[in-house]
């Protein structure tokens, strides 16, 4: 089902200029400017905030337009990328600290290694854990799905083509996958690029896989009501 789509630049160059900026600044700036722009409050985390609430804006949009054509399997399929959007969203700006700038309470303090009122910070199971859960699904949506459509269409479930995601995000997949090697590798090399918290940039092109991804599911269930 690749009928709903999305214009190139979206897809194609918007993802590869992510990266050709990086790579600039981090060859052009110092260290320590590179650092600010990678701080809690710095624009990667105001990007990706953006990102991914966007993405839980599609959601509620596709539940709120009430589809006749949804069935309840993919209610729920919506309505559980809506509620991990919002948590996403949320934990990205530690629910408004990062705006208004409040004190962390004491006691949660002691809990938060960041020292910040988000739950990410407490526990691997509500940072790391999601996080790999969420790259897999990337990789798995983003390169293996499209390419198993193409080579050996019979092993996927027809019934499930609709949430299917397009070869086209193909790209933006492959360079989450590229910046995640990086990521890994960096310890072993002299330098590499986006060595400054690599996983940020990871996580940028994680979150916009899925505002793309809804983007397209949303268009694609427009087609079919039609």
């Amino acid at each position: 089902m690749e009928q709903a789509t999305l214009h190139k630049f979206w897809w194609l160059w918007f993802p590869l200029l992510i990266g050709g900026v990086q790579a600039i600044l981090e060859i052009a700036l110092p260290v320590n400017i590179l650092k600010e722009l990678h701080t809690e409050r710095g624009p990667h985390e105001l990007i990706e905030f953006f990102f991914v609430f966007a993405g839980f804006l599609v959601a509620v949009r596709i539940l709120w337009e009430g589809f006749s054509a949804i069935s309840k399997w993919l209610k729920a399929w919506v309505g559980l990328a809506a509620v991990c959007c919002f948590y996403v969203a949320g934990e990205e700006i530690s629910w408004g600290q990062h705006f208004l700038l409040w004190s962390t309470p004491d006691y949660w303090v002691h809990i938060n290694d960041q020292q910040e009122t988000n739950l990410h910070n407490t526990s691997s199971w509500l940072d790391q854990k999601p996080r790999i859960l969420l790259e897999v699904g990337v990789v798995t949506g983003g390169l293996i799905v499209p390419l198993l459509l193409r080579l050996r269409k019979n092993l996927l479930p027809a019934q499930f083509n609709i949430i299917y995601p397009p070869a086209i995000l193909a790209v933006t997949a492959a360079l989450a996958l590229i910046v995640k090697i990086l990521e890994d590798i960096d310890d072993t090399l002299p330098q590499v690029l986006f060595m400054e918290r690599a996983s940020e940039i990871t996580e940028l092109y994680l979150f916009y896989f899925v505002l793309l991804y809804l983007i397209v599911l949303r268009r694609r269930i427009l087609q079919h009501q039609r």
